[in-house]
């Protein structure tokens, strides 16, 4: 997958609320081993994953095996 270096949210709320998921969805991961899904977009379509996240940074979120999805690709996290 390639990845477009712009931003798929406008909002700033939104960003703000995605951030604030993110943080939420690696503590699941980290104490509950919780399987969250997550809607992003590379350079050709949206897509989804449901996964555990294994860590945030500020622009990236580390995935099983080394996958990575930068931030500001996604749109939700559930």
């Amino acid at each position: 997958m390639s990845f477009p270096t712009s931003e798929v949210l406008h909002d700033k709320a939104d960003i703000l609320q995605r951030k604030n998921d993110l943080d939420r969805a690696l503590t699941l991961g980290n104490l509950e081993h919780v399987k969250i899904k997550i809607f992003f977009e590379d350079d050709s379509s949206k897509k989804s994953v449901e996964t555990t996240i294994w860590g945030v940074t500020d622009n990236r979120v580390i995935l099983k095996q080394g996958v990575v999805i930068p931030v500001n690709r996604i749109h939700k996290i559930i």
